[in-house]
C-alpha cells in the first residue's frame, strides 16, 4: 500500500537544473530501501517555482524541499521516507508563513507566499500529476467534459457556455473565444479545422510550453470541445520545435488518447470524430500571428495574409478554422464542468477568469504564476514575487513582450486586466512579465525589444520590414550620445506611422516599447540626448568609470584585470601623507566594467 508519493518536477527549468539525475536517484534509492511498494514517484509538470528548482514536494506532508540535487536524495530517503524526519536543510524556508500553516516548523508548499495568492484554473494540473499518464489526468476529471458536452449538449450549448463566460483569447489580442468559436460554427464546409496555437515566441514567455510539459491531456480535450462545437474533426497543435519535453509528451498523451478512443472516430459512441496532429514551427516569431501560423502548417513560409477573409470563413487549407492558443484552451473544461458563471465570478467585468504570468527579470521568485484578473501589478511583484533583489528599487514591468509596454513604478497598483492595460498603452500579450530595477536603462530596452522584432519581421510589408530597421537606428544613435531632440519627434512620428500601415500584428505592435518608454520615461531619452549620459549607467558609449580615491587602498587588482592596460598608478595626497592609488583613462577605456566588477571596496563607479 502506497503511504508516501515523491513527486519530482520534471519541467524544462527543474530539468536544465538537474531535475533527471534526481529523478534516477530517487528511483535507484526507492528500491535499495525496499521502499518500491510503499513509495510512489512521480514526474510532474512545472510547480512553478522554477528559480527554486529542482523541486521535490513529499506526500502526504506536503514538504517542499528546493534545489535538491542528486547528492541530497540518499538523506530525503534515509530520514524522512524511513525515519518520518524532515530533512531541514533543504526546507524551503518562509518565516512570514502563518503558524497554523506549519508542519514541524516549515511551511508547505500550497502555504508559501507564492502559492497562497494564486488561484490556479489553467495550471491546476501542473505539478500535481504525471503528464505522461492518462490515467492520472482522468483521476482528476480528466474528459469528464468532453464527455459531458458529447452526451448531453448541442454545440450551440457549448458556444453559449464559453460565450457567458466570459474568456477571452490568452494569447495576446483578448478576442471573445465564445463569439470566435460562434463566427465559425455557421460556416458550411466539407472539412473544418481547430488549430492550438503553441507557437510563444515572447521572450521570457513560456506559459504554454509547461502547460504542455505538464497537462497535455487538458489541451486535447479542449481541441476536441472546440471540435465539436464548431464542427470540425481534424486539428493542428503549432508548437516550437525548441520543446522537445513539451512535444515528446504530447504526442504520448495524443497516442494514449487514440488508445482510449478519446481521439478518432465516434467518441463516446456520439458519432463525432475528431483526432489531431502536432506541427513544428522553426522559431520564427511572426508564426505567433494566426494567419502565418496557418500558412506554415500549409508548408509554405511563415506570412501573415491580408484580412478579411477571417479564419473564421477561410483559414487553413482554405478551411473554416478555429484557432486559439494553449492558456484559452486550458481553460474550456474546466468552464463547461463548473459552468459559465463559475468563471465568470473572477476577474473583472470586462476581463473574467484568471491570467498565467511568467515572472521574470529583476525579481526573487521567477516562474509561473496565475492570478484572477484585476490582481494589481504590486500584488503578483511583492506578494507573489517576493520582491526586488538586492534591495533595488522597483522601477517598471513590461508586458507583452516585443508587442507591449511598460508598467512605470508609479502605476503599481493599477489593476491589471485587458482594459487597463490598452488604456496604457500596453498590452497583455500571452504573459510574459519582465520586473525592471533602477539599473535598467529604458532606452536600452527599446532598443532591445526594437533588435528583436527588426530580426523577426518576414518582410512581407514595407512599414514593418523598413520602418522597424529606422526605428532601431534612431535608438542606437540616442544610446550611442549623437541623438538629437529632433529624434525624439521623428521616433515617434515613425512610431504612429508603423501601427497604422503594417499588415500584421507584429509590425502594428512592434513601436509599443518605444511608445510606451517614450510616454513614461522621456526624461531618460532626453537626458541621453541632451546631458548624454545614461542615468542607469547602461549605455556603454555613455559612460565613464572614474576611481574615488578616498576609497581606493591602493591594491592594483583593477590594473592587473584591466584588459587594455587603461588603469595607471598614481600618488594620491591625503593631510599632508602621499598614499597610492590609481587613475583611470578614458581615452583608452573600452567600458568592459573589469575594474569595477573586481574592485571588491566598491571604489569605482560608472558617471
Amino acid at each position: 500500500m502506497i503511504r508516501s508519493q515523491v513527486l519530482v518536477c520534471g519541467g524544462t527549468g527543474c530539468t536544465s537544473s538537474g531535475s533527471k539525475a534526481v529523478q534516477e536517484e530517487f528511483r535507484a534509492q526507492i528500491d535499495a530501501n525496499g521502499l518500491a511498494n510503499e513509495v510512489k514517484l512521480v514526474q510532474t509538470g512545472c510547480f512553478g517555482l522554477c528559480a527554486l528548482g529542482p523541486v521535490v514536494i513529499v506526500y502526504p506532508e506536503g514538504t517542499f524541499y528546493s534545489q535538491v540535487q542528486a547528492a541530497d536524495v540518499k538523506e530525503i530517503v534515509e530520514e524522512h521516507l524511513l525515519k518520518g524526519r524532515i530533512v531541514d536543510r533543504l526546507v524551503y524556508d518562509e518565516s512570514s508563513a502563518p503558524k497554523e500553516t506549519l508542519v514541524d516548523g516549515k511551511v508547505s508548499l500550497n502555504d508559501t507566499d507564492f502559492y497562497r495568492a494564486q488561484h490556479r484554473v489553467a495550471l491546476r494540473n501542473c505539478g500535481v500529476i504525471d503528464p505522461e499518464n492518462i490515467d492520472e489526468y482522468i483521476a482528476v476529471d480528466g474528459y469528464a467534459a468532453l464527455g459531458k458536452v458529447l452526451t448531453e449538449m448541442t454545440p450551440e450549448d457549448v458556444i453559449k457556455c464559453v460565450s457567458d463566460s466570459g474568456l477571452r483569447g490568452r494569447g495576446g489580442g483578448g478576442f471573445p473565444t465564445g463569439f470566435k468559436w460562434s463566427l465559425c460554427a455557421p460556416n458550411k464546409a466539407d472539412q473544418k479545422y481547430v488549430v492550438c496555437n503553441a507557437d510563444e515566441g515572447d521572450p521570457g514567455a513560456f506559459m504554454d510550453r509547461s502547460v504542455l510539459e505538464g497537462d497535455p491531456h487538458c489541451i486535447i480535450e479542449a481541441m476536441a470541445i472546440c471540435g465539436y462545437a464548431v464542427g470540425a474533426t481534424k486539428g493542428f497543435v503549432y508548437v516550437r520545435a525548441e520543446y522537445p519535453i513539451a512535444v515528446a509528451r504530447l504526442q504520448k498523451a495524443i497516442d494514449q488518447a487514440r488508445e482510449y478512443g478519446l481521439l478518432g472516430k465516434n467518441i463516446f459512441e456520439s458519432g463525432f470524430d475528431f483526432d489531431l496532429e502536432i506541427r513544428l514551427g522553426a522559431g520564427a516569431f511572426v508564426c505567433g500571428e494566426e494567419t502565418a501560423l496557418m500558412t506554415s502548417i500549409e508548408g509554405n513560409r511563415g506570412e501573415p495574409r491580408p484580412r478579411p477573409p477571417f479564419p473564421a470563413v477561410k483559414g487553413l487549407f482554405g478551411k473554416p478554422t478555429v484557432e486559439n492558443n494553449v492558456e484559452t484552451f486550458a481553460n474550456i473544461p474546466q468552464i463547461l464542468l463548473k459552468g459559465a458563471d463559475w468563471f465568470a465570478s473572477m476577474g473583472t467585468e470586462k476581463s473574467k477568469g484568471t491570467k498565467v504570468f511568467a515572472l521574470g527579470g529583476k525579481i526573487k521568485h521567477t516562474g509561473l504564476v496565475e492570478v484572477p484578473m484585476g490582481t494589481t501589478l504590486r500584488e503578483i511583484i511583492y506578494d507573489i514575487g517576493g520582491g526586488i533583489p538586492n534591495g533595488k528599487k522597483f522601477k517598471a514591468a513590461q508586458t507583452g513582450g516585443p508587442s507591449g509596454g511598460c508598467i512605470p513604478a508609479r502605476l503599481i497598483d493599477t489593476e491589471i486586466d485587458y482594459d487597463n492595460l490598452t488604456a496604457m498603452g500596453c498590452m497583455m500579450g500571452s504573459g510574459g512579465l519582465i520586473v525592471m530595477d533602477e539599473d535598467t536603462c529604458m532606452v536600452d530596452i527599446a532598443k532591445f525589444f526594437l533588435e528583436f522584432t527588426v530580426d523577426e519581421s518576414c518582410g512581407k510589408c514595407t512599414p514593418c520590414r523598413v520602418g522597424t530597421k529606422r526605428l532601431y537606428e534612431i535608438l542606437d544613435k540616442i544610446t550611442k550620445g549623437k541623438g538629437t531632440l529632433e529624434d525624439l519627434d521623428r521616433l515617434e512620428e515613425l512610431c504612429y506611422y508603423i501601427k497604422a500601415n503594417s499588415a500584421c500584428g507584429l509590425g502594428q505592435t512592434a513601436p509599443n516599447p518605444v511608445l510606451a518608454t517614450l510616454k513614461f520615461f522621456r526624461d531618460e531619452y532626453e537626458a541621453h540626448v541632451v546631458d548624454k549620459k545614461c542615468p542607469a549607467g547602461v549605455c556603454k558609449d555613455l559612460l565613464t568609470f572614474v576611481i574615488d580615491k578616498d576609497k581606493c587602498i591602493g591594491c592594483g587588482k583593477c590594473a592587473r584585470n584591466c584588459p587594455v592596460d587603461t588603469i595607471v598608478k598614481t600618488d594620491y595626497i591625503a593631510e599632508g601623507h602621499k598614499l597610492p592609488s590609481y587613475q583611470i583613462n578614458p581615452d583608452k577605456c573600452i567600458k568592459c566594467g573589469a575594474c569595477e566588477a573586481n574592485c571588491k571596496f566598491k571604489a569605482i563607479s560608472r558617471q
